[in-house]
């Protein structure tokens, strides 16, 4: 009987299935906080929006220099919340990427191990059928003989 198939390397493979594992987790997260940011961006947009249609000819000075004062810091956070959304659509498509890469490395480890056990099965079977080849012509006895 022929003893199993051992991957030399079936350790590492452990190793990059956790790495592919840690990367999917990290990219969720930066698609979650990607989303967030879109949230936020989007309420600060309709903030400013909203603002701006209060804007009237008859205040004071006191309440236009509050509403302009006002809209200067929706301003800020507005921008503030575009850079915010750009940094993380990097962080995003760093964390893909790296995600991509580690499911790369562990494809190529688990492709060389269905290489190295199809070889391996197939030296055996050959050895196997040797076995049985030589125990046929040691048993068989020609009738003349």
């Amino acid at each position: 009987m022929a003893k199993p198939f051992v991957f030399k390397l079936e350790k590492v493979l452990e190793f990059r299935e956790q790495a592919e594992e840690q990367a999917k987790l990290a990219l969720a997260e930066a698609l979650r906080l990607h989303q967030e940011a879109k949230k936020k961006l989007w309420a600060v947009e309709e903030l400013v929006v909203a603002h701006r249609k209060t804007r009237s000819e008859n205040r004071t000075a006191d309440e236009v220099w509050l509403w302009q004062q006002y809209d200067m810091a929706l301003q800020e956070d507005l921008v503030a919340a575009q850079n915010r959304l750009k940094q993380l659509a990097l962080n995003l498509q760093k964390c893909r990427a790296e995600a991509v890469k580690k499911s790369k490395d562990r494809k190529l480890l688990e492709k060389l191990k269905e290489n190295q056990a199809k070889k391996y099965h197939e030296e055996e079977s050959l050895k196997e059928q040797k076995e049985y080849d030589e125990m046929a012509t040691i048993r068989f006895k020609p009738e003349n003989f």
